[in-house]
C-alpha cells in the first residue's frame, strides 16, 4: 500500500530503523511515523542496556531513542553511550526528550548534538519530518558535514508543514535557510553603552505584541535568544539551553534547531556546566558579541530604536 511520501521519500521508505524507549510499549508515536513514512523497525530494546543490545544490530539503521519516562540518570547514560555508538557506526540519531530533559541531553551529547536530530515533547508532524529525513540519509556512510546538516535541516522543516497537512487530513514548524558563515559586519561608530535593562525591555514589548495579535505571527527564535543572550552578558549571568529555548518563544524542538543553527554559524557556543554534568550553557561567542555591540552603536548613530 502506498504511503504519502511514496513520492519524494523512497529512502525513507527503504529506512530501517532501531528504537530505545523505556519498555517494550513504548514509543508508540514513533512507530506510528515510521509506519506512516514506509520504514521498518528493524530493533526494540529497553534504554537499560540499550547500547550493548544495538551494538549487535548489523547495518546503517536510524537511531531512534524515545526518553519519555527515563529517570535522569538513565537517560543521560543511554545518550552518552549510543550517541558514541552513532559516531563509530555513521548512523543517523534521532532523540526525543520532555522539557525538562533538555539539559541533560545536550550536556550527554556535548559536539555530539549538531549531528543528532533533537525533539522536544514532539507532535505527529515533528515525529514524521525527523524520521523522514534521517531515514533518507540513512546509507551507511559518514555523518554530516555542516553544510549537509544545515541543507537537511532545511528539508526537515519543509517536510514538517508537509507532515502537518496529513496529520490533520489523515487522522509544524518553518525555517529559514542557516549559513554555515555569517557576512562580516562594516565598520560601525564608536561603542555605545546599553545597559541589560535596556535589552530585556525590548524582550518584554516583542511578547506583548503576542497579547494582541496572537501567539506566533511574530516568531523571530534567533534574535530573540541573541537578545535574551545579550542581555545575559551584560548581567554577568549565564543561560541553560532550556532557559533559552524558552526564551525563544517557539515550540522546544524548533527552539534547539535555531540554536543547532547559529551554533553553525558560529554565533553561539555550548559548554558544559563543571558543576552538573546534566546541564549545559550557552554563550554569544566573541564574534557574536562583537556584531551586537556594533550594531547597537549604528542605531544610536542612526537614531534607531533596538527592537
Amino acid at each position: 500500500m502506498a504511503t504519502p511520501f511514496d513520492h519524494g521519500f523512497a529512502g525513507a521508505r527503504r529506512a530501517s530503523f532501531a528504537l530505545a524507549t523505556m519498555d517494550a510499549a513504548g514509543g508508540v508515536a514513533a512507530q506510528d511515523a515510521i509506519a506512516l513514512i514506509g520504514g521498518q523497525v528493524i530493533a526494540h530494546v529497553p534504554l537499560a542496556g540499550a547500547a550493548a543490545a544495538l551494538a549487535r544490530v548489523d547495518g546503517a539503521p536510524v537511531l531512534v531513542l524515545d526518553l519519555a519516562g527515563a529517570p535522569d540518570d538513565l537517560a543521560q547514560e543511554v545518550v552518552a553511550a549510543l550517541d558514541a555508538l552513532a559516531a563509530v557506526r555513521a548512523w543517523r540519531t534521532v532523540i526525543a526528550m520532555s522539557v525538562a530533559q533538555i539539559d541533560l541531553v545536550v550536556a550527554a551529547l556535548g559536539e555530539g548534538a549538531d549531528a543528532a536530530q533533537l525533539l522536544c515533547a514532539p507532535d505527529q508532524a515533528e515525529w514524521i519530518g525527523a524520521l523522514a529525513v534521517a531515514g533518507a540519509r540513512s546509507d551507511g556512510g559518514v555523518r554530516a558535514s555542516d553544510e549537509e546538516r544545515a541543507h537537511f535541516a532545511r528539508l526537515n522543516a519543509e517536510v514538517a508543514r508537509i507532515a502537518e497537512l496529513l496529520a490533520r487530513f489523515g487522522e509544524r514548524d518553518g525555517g529559514g535557510r542557516a549559513e554555515d558563515r555569517h557576512t562580516t559586519f562594516a565598520p560601525a561608530p564608536a561603542d555605545v553603552a546599553i545597559t541589560a535593562g535596556t535589552v530585556r525591555d525590548v524582550l518584554r514589548a516583542r511578547r506583548l505584541r503576542d497579547r494582541f495579535f496572537g501567539a506566533g505571527l511574530f516568531e523571530d527564535p534567533a534574535w530573540d535568544m541573541l537578545l535574551d543572550l545579550f542581555a545575559a552578558h551584560l548581567e554577568g549571568g549565564r543561560v541553560s539551553v532550556s532557559s533559552l529555548c524558552i526564551a525563544a518563544a517557539v515550540a522546544p524542538t524548533t527552539a534547539l534547531r535555531w540554536i543547532g543553527r547559529l551554533t553553525a554559524a558560529r554565533l553561539l557556543l555550548r559548554a558544559p556546566d563543571p558543576s552538573d554534568r546534566r546541564r549545559a550553557f550557552v554563550t554569544l561567542t566573541d564574534e557574536a558579541l562583537d556584531a551586537m555591540r556594533r550594531y547597537v552603536a549604528a542605531l544610536a548613530e542612526a537614531r534607531l530604536p533596538l527592537v
